[in-house]
């Protein structure tokens, strides 16, 4: 039976680290693309598109492929970079309840 060092428990950090990063990258990407075409957009159609990357942010959170962190430092640093975007609240969750 293997420890912690297993190659079993290796691949299932790596594969968690991966999923995580992949996650961050497909976040900013898509913030990006939202700040891209906002100024072409009526502005309750960019809030709406807003609203779903929120939602979206909150699901990669609750189902932990995001940490509630790095989304918060995700949504600042596209702010910043983008202020025509609009601010959503969100709450992030832990995580989903059992």
């Amino acid at each position: 039976m293997g420890g912690p060092s297993d190659a079993a428990t290796k691949m299932r950090d790596v594969t968690e680290l991966t999923r995580s990063e992949r996650t961050s990258q497909l976040l900013v990407a898509r913030l990006d693309a939202l700040a891209s075409v906002a100024a072409q957009l009526h502005h309750v159609e960019v809030e709406r598109l807003v609203e779903l990357a929120s939602v979206a942010t909150m699901h990669a959170v609750a189902l932990e492929t995001l940490h509630a962190e790095k989304a918060e430092e995700i949504w600042r640093d596209a702010h910043k970079r983008h202020p025509q975007l609009p601010v959503v609240d969100i709450e992030l969750p832990e995580k989903l309840a059992a």
